[in-house]
């Protein structure tokens, strides 16, 4: 029989244990081996149950043994030490605690993004997006930076991966109840729950509650709708993650940035936490954010161009996309339909909402509106996630800054990085205490510094290699557990699956290879030449083994294509002993996966993968890693730990006979070079070279990899830079710099380059050479305090385009001449031997602004100054 109604029953802890609440609310369990194995000791079975939840633990535990635990002295003062080491990590200066005033540091920075991956007890993730903000949530809280999560509590989370028999790819939607997750509602002084609401069209209403959950020191707001104020459609708002169709993703995305705004508002109001001074929006899905402050600050007063430059200052956007694909984007007319006056903002002009996301520029859908160009319309700071996909994202959005080059399009990067307290195996980590002890080894794992990952060269190679021989062991159980559930789910008897026994070994060469499914990642890569493969799988002497797990998006019948034809594969009785897939990949299979690999495998197309955090947790582990240089690879590689595949990513290579020569590159790499160095075996019987890659994995690219080391460079390199400029840009000042930029667009028109000459007339010159620039520029109505006119100079490539440029600004040599026109002046080095030129631009400048390119707007010669300025001394100069 069915329920009629369902209700949570909350254990009631005895007085001794009432700290195990508060152990189990708070998230930090999930990255603290100490805390775990608390919760593990108070019922070991039930604990392995629960998944390792110790909220679902504590529900389900016998008030017998809670009060055998409550008389237990040993027990308790294990807990009263956990409790106390909870309140010292909450409430003790860490590092940004510790930077100098001088530095002014955000009082605090709210970060929003669509999914948070913090632990499987809290499945509100579905791929690499939403593991990076948890782990950036986790770094911010061991490092002490005073932010808050924004997100969405989502009542399916992300689906649940099983295959059929024939190993088609099927989805399953548990129910959440977030009474039995560790999260806590966020209530009112009365008691009542804190509720958000947003204006929906024809007078209707979408409300939500806040739920809390408490990531060490950071708090994270989850706003849910399934609330009995909304109707069905309303309460289903917040159903899936990255479910329904466009209307339904516009209501969530509004709903997690204005609404969500909205919830960092309250938790402020209620629990007097410093307001955020910057807001940080984890790719485009909470752009909305940015129209709800402007509306804030509205009601203050200020029109909508200096609320818009307001809100720019104290924003820094993310992306994490290299794809347009993969950028939300909503047909024109919806998005107005849900915003003015019978609806959202009713006070907010819906033409300036619109022109702040519509591709108007070359090559955009002029009907659409682009949820990335959003959120780079609305901040000042923006990034990339790796050095490489910096540069894929200046050139994917250089439309938005016409007239300049890709290079200077003012999109930066931060490379991302892995909690490594959360995805480093207790086994390494108590290898590491060992050596250098549990304090260094756990800071080195939080904060990072080299001098403490130096240790690892100390560690004995015996020591090493019996290590990464346990894990690997480990691995294969796990693998046979979950491949003889996943068989029960396919429709197999017991009878049939006493092959499992024998799949996987623990002294074969391991390779690992898990992620989202769509084709860009190219999981079917290894399958190109099967029968090289098989040979690489069965060979007598130096075997390969290889783990993979993955799930396609629900709604992408390609993936699942590509699931289907590698699962049917690993299903060959011949290859199935060596090479398995596991449905369900999250972050509970991740965390056994990485540390059993001795190989992190990675082959997208170039240059498609953002960053690629992964194979950074791999690493952290001691697994080295074979990969297509692309995200971070393509940044850090070198040869002392790890391999490159060679890529095919010439401009018309057809993409079957790319993929055919990449998995041929594979495959002799595997052969030729990998392989043998595993097996191999020096004078003490270990394989002194694969050791000898492992410490440099962990010495090297340990401290670079790490996501303190990230959230660092995010606190010095945008926040705080944010935070001075919004503290700057008061009501007058965001007025002041509105007006000016308004000026500076209706007057660009006359602004010009007229004359260009320089004091040598030849086409060579000698290296160190200084040479005297004159520069005659009409203004119009604009003065020289309103512009930079610079010389940009360097080496010169076939096309006369200039690379690795330097920039030296000229300055103005008197006043006005008859027509109006100025005369700036200036010295050009030429300092770099080979083709050399230079040319002559006009900018925008203005004190407040972030950037030079920040308004789009650039003057350079016409064609008449250029053919003076040939005639004066050629394009280029040859120096000898």
């Amino acid at each position: 029989m069915k329920a009629i109604r369902r209700f949570t029953v909350r254990p009631l802890l005895p007085e001794p244990l009432r700290p195990l609440s508060d152990l189990a609310r708070n998230l930090r369990w999930s990255w603290h081996a100490e805390t775990r194995d608390l919760f593990r000791s108070v019922d070991p079975e039930r604990w392995a149950v629960s998944d390792g939840d110790p909220v679902r633990l504590l529900g389900g535990v016998r008030p017998a043994r809670l009060a055998e635990l409550a008389e237990d002295r040993r027990f308790r003062r294990r807990l009263t030490a956990a409790a106390d080491d909870l309140h010292d990590y909450l409430t003790g200066d860490r590092w940004y605690q510790t930077q100098p005033a001088t530095a002014g540091l955000p009082a605090a920075v709210a970060y929003f993004s669509p999914e948070f991956g913090v632990t499987a007890a809290l499945p509100q993730y579905s791929g690499g997006l939403g593991i990076l903000a948890g782990d950036h949530l986790k770094a911010a809280s061991d490092l002490g930076v005073p932010l808050i999560g924004v997100g969405l509590l989502y009542r399916h989370g992300y689906f649940r991966q099983s295959l059929s028999r024939d190993g088609w790819q099927q989805e399953h939607y548990p129910v959440l109840d977030p009474n039995e997750l560790p999260v806590t509602l966020l209530r009112e002084d009365d008691g009542t729950p804190a509720q958000i609401s947003l204006a929906l069209p024809a007078g209707k209403q979408l409300h939500a509650r806040v739920w809390l959950a408490r990531v060490g020191r950071v708090p994270l707001l989850m706003l849910d709708s399934d609330v009995e104020e909304n109707d069905l459609g309303e309460r289903g708002v917040t159903d899936r993650l990255y479910g329904g169709g466009s209307e339904h993703r516009l209501l969530q995305e509004m709903l997690l940035g204005i609404g969500g705004v909205r919830a960092v508002r309250a938790y402020c109001r209620l629990t007097r936490h410093p307001a955020p001074e910057v807001f940080h929006t984890n790719e485009g899905h909470a752009g909305f954010l940015g129209l709800e402050r402007i509306a804030e600050l509205a009601d203050t007063g200020l029109d909508f161009d200096p609320a818009l430059e307001a809100v720019r200052a104290g924003t820094v956007f993310t992306t994490h996309t290299p794809v347009p694909a993969g950028i939300d984007r909503f047909d024109r007319d919806l998005v107005a339909r849900h915003f003015g006056p019978q609806a959202e903002l009713p006070r907010m002009d819906v033409d300036r909402i619109l022109r702040l996301g519509m591709e108007t520029y070359p090559g955009g859908e002029p009907n659409l509106f682009n949820m990335a160009v959003m959120g780079l319309r609305l901040a000042q700071r923006a990034n990339g996630v790796s050095l490489l996909h910096g540069q894929v994202s200046r050139e994917m959005f250089a439309g938005l800054w016409p007239g300049f080059d890709p290079a200077e399009v003012p999109i930066t990067s931060v490379t991302n990085g892995v909690h490594a307290p959360t995805w480093v195996a207790p086994e390494v980590l108590r290898l590491g205490a060992r050596q250098i002890g549990a304090e260094r080894a756990e800071d080195a794992l939080s904060v990072g510094g080299s001098d403490r990952w130096d240790s690892v060269a100390e560690i004995p190679d015996q020591e090493v290699w019996e290590l990464r021989r346990d894990l690997r062991e480990q691995l294969v159980v796990e693998v046979r557990r979950r491949l003889r559930a996943s068989w029960r789910q396919r429709g197999a008897g017991t009878a049939e699956l006493g092959w499992i026994d024998g799949v996987l070994d623990p002294d074969v060469l391991t390779i690992g290879f898990a992620r989202r499914v769509p084709s860009y990642k190219r999981l079917t890569l290894m399958l190109r030449d099967r029968d090289r493969l098989t040979d690489l799988l069965l060979h007598p002497d130096h075997p390969i083994q290889i783990v993979v797990a993955g799930k396609a998006h629900p709604a992408d019948d390609g993936g699942k294509r590509l699931v289907q034809e590698l699962v049917r594969f690993t299903d060959d009785p011949r290859v199935r002993h060596r090479i398995v897939f596991l449905p369900d990949y999250g972050m509970a299979m991740a965390q056994k996966l990485y540390p059993g690999c001795d190989i992190w495998l990675n082959n997208p197309l170039r240059p498609l993968e953002a960053c690629g955090t992964s194979g950074m947790k791999a690493a952290l582990n001691g697994c080295l890693n074979l990969s297509v240089l692309d995200g971070w690879w393509d940044e850090w590689f070198q040869p002392d730990f790890g391999w490159a595949i060679p890529t095919a990513d010439g401009a018309g290579t057809d993409p079957d006979h790319r993929d055919d020569i990449e998995a041929s590159a594979l495959y002799d790499l595997l052969e030729q070079r990998i392989t043998p160095r595993f097996y191999e075996r020096g004078r003490a019987g270990l394989p002194d070279r694969w050791i000898e890659m492992v410490r440099q994995t962990l010495t090297l690219l340990g401290p670079k990899v790490l996501a303190g080391r990230m959230v660092r460079e995010y606190v010095e390199r945008l926040y705080t830079p944010a935070a001075h400029a919004h503290r700057t840009m008061a009501p007058d000042t965001a007025r002041e710099l509105a007006a000016w930029k308004q000026r500076v667009r209706s007057a660009w028109h006359a602004v010009t380059v007229d004359h260009v000459e320089t004091s040598v007339a030849t086409t060579t010159a000698e290296l160190g050479t200084t040479l005297a620039l004159r520069v005659r520029v009409g203004l119009g109505d604009l003065a020289p305090d309103d512009v930079e006119v610079q010389a940009v100079s360097g080496r010169v490539d076939e096309e006369d385009r200039i690379t690795d440029a330097a920039k030296v600004p000229l300055k103005p040599a008197g006043g006005p001449d008859l027509e109006g026109r100025w005369l700036y002046e200036g010295p050009l080095s030429l300092d770099r031997t080979g083709p050399f030129g230079y040319t002559v631009r006009i900018l925008p400048t203005h004190r407040l602004l972030a950037s030079g390119a920040e308004l789009g707007l650039v003057t350079v010669p016409t064609e008449e100054a250029v053919a003076v300025a040939e005639g004066s001394e050629g394009a280029g100069v040859l120096l000898r």
